[in-house]
């Protein structure tokens, strides 16, 4: 456990899912900044010194809770990145409640409407990032894909260590 940490909260996809859209993001994110998979974030900094009574709740919710049927109908256009952008009703209230849950725990930027997406490329110039954008969206098919659960992880500053996960019923 790590005391300092924040705790990021972010969505398990199925592994087919994951892994078309980690080699997406292993193709163009820029190497030096990627040090993470390819995901879904719920919840971008949670309180650590929480983390028991988080993970009691994410327990309860997850297990009865059932897996979510995701579609990834169009790309964002994020200014100095792209993003493939997550269709669910049901993730949105899901997190919508969590987030009633949490609201005296929330960070600035969690308590912001919620738009989920799985970041493909940032922190590029807006040229580089239109031409990819541009691109993608000439092949892109939308795509189907599951979320299976709920991973919590610890934040450090570069990679990730993952704390748990939540699988959905």
């Amino acid at each position: 456990m790590s005391e300092l940490s924040p705790l990021v909260l972010t969505l398990k996809l199925d592994q087919k899912t994951f892994n078309y859209f980690n080699q997406l993001r292993q193709q163009h994110f820029p190497p030096e900044r990627n040090f993470l998979p390819a995901h879904v974030t719920l919840f971008h900094s949670l309180p650590a010194e929480q983390e028991s009574s988080l993970q009691q709740t994410l327990q309860e919710t997850c297990s009865r809770t059932p897996m979510l049927s995701l579609t990834f109908e169009r790309l964002r256009f994020l200014g100095k990145g792209v993003a493939a952008e997550v269709n669910c009703s049901e993730l949105i209230q899901f997190r919508q409640q969590l987030a009633a849950h949490w609201h005296h725990w929330l960070s600035r930027q969690d308590q912001q409407s919620y738009r989920p997406h799985v970041t493909l490329q940032n922190k590029v110039t807006p040229d580089q990032s239109r031409l990819l954008y541009d691109q993608l969206t000439r092949e892109w098919k939308p795509l189907q894909g599951k979320g299976e659960g709920l991973l919590l992880w610890y934040y450090k500053g570069g990679p990730w260590e993952l704390a748990n996960q939540f699988n959905f019923k």
